[in-house]
């Protein structure tokens, strides 16, 4: 069977579908299906607007864009991101206070990035904000275009060697206020698919997941290839960051997290479109 699918060139990302898609694994048939893949590697916004146009089958998105298109995707408990101390970094060039927060201008990689949700649960009052590739944030604010920016991925390592400073943690702010690890992005599956293709795919996809960390040379490669900075260094920091227990499952502890994220959602946006009883593939 043939699925689009949707993942970031982040290296937790590619470290993570390397098997699958590379052919390391059986791609599913194991699991009732066997599956073939049409690819698109795009920042994580892009991804997110793809599953709010219904136009993809499986694809990487950020936990607070998935609480627009619950009704419609369903979440697989393996492949994703949440962390402890690897949340969002909100960094600036000139010193900047956290209560000057609110008063400046902060470049955010999306607006549906959980990156973006952390901001606003952390200064609530956030009022200027402008959208960038991801990659592009620190330029921002070295150029000065915005006073401060909300930096993921690969940046979070770079920064301080850039010249830029640290104005607050964004996951540590969530994590100290919550008690809960920070639900960066899951892997989703359109609930269109039939219910043995939802689970086939899921199945799969943790095998690949499996398959990475027992192997973690043998990614390395496609890993390399999609990175945006391919220092080995900071490429090990990142994927040791991002890929952990929960990349693998998910479990009690990141269900109920990732639950708990999505009220968290619904009630600072003040949305009151209730969310689906079955959020997961089981």
């Amino acid at each position: 069977m043939r699925l689009t699918l949707g993942f970031s060139p982040c290296p937790n990302d590619t470290f993570v579908f390397d098997a699958l898609v590379n052919g390391k694994i059986k791609r599913g048939f194991d699991f009732g299906c066997d599956f073939d893949f049409d690819i698109t590697i795009a920042d994580v916004e892009e991804l997110n607007r793809a599953a709010f146009d219904r136009s993809i089958d499986a694809v990487k998105l950020s936990w607070h864009a998935y609480a627009s298109v619950a009704r419609q995707y369903a979440v697989c408990t393996a492949g994703g991101a949440m962390s402890r101390g690897g949340g969002p970094l909100l960094v600036c060039k000139r010193k900047i206070y956290p209560d000057e927060v609110p008063f400046v201008t902060i470049a955010l990689p999306g607006r549906y990035t959980t990156a973006a949700f952390l901001l606003k649960y952390a200064f609530p009052t956030v009022a200027a904000t402008k959208e960038y590739l991801f990659s592009d944030i620190e330029e921002a604010v070295l150029s000065g275009e915005t006073d401060a920016g909300v930096l993921i991925h690969e940046s979070r390592f770079t920064y301080r060697d850039k010249g830029l400073r640290l104005v607050a943690d964004l996951g540590a702010h969530w994590e100290s206020d919550t008690g809960h690890p920070v639900p960066l992005g899951c892997i989703a599956v359109n609930r269109s698919l039939p219910d043995d293709v939802q689970r086939s795919f899921a199945a799969a996809l943790r095998e690949s997941v499996a398959f990475a960390m027992a192997n973690p040379a043998s990614s390395r490669p496609f890993v390399m290839r999609h990175a945006q900075i391919r220092d080995e260094r900071i490429i090990d920091s990142h994927i040791g960051m991002f890929v952990n227990g929960y990349t693998l499952d998910l479990g009690n502890e990141g269900r109920a997290a990732a639950n708990f994220f999505l009220k968290k959602i619904m009630e600072v946006t003040a949305d009151s479109t209730p969310l689906p009883e079955k959020i997961f593939v089981e």
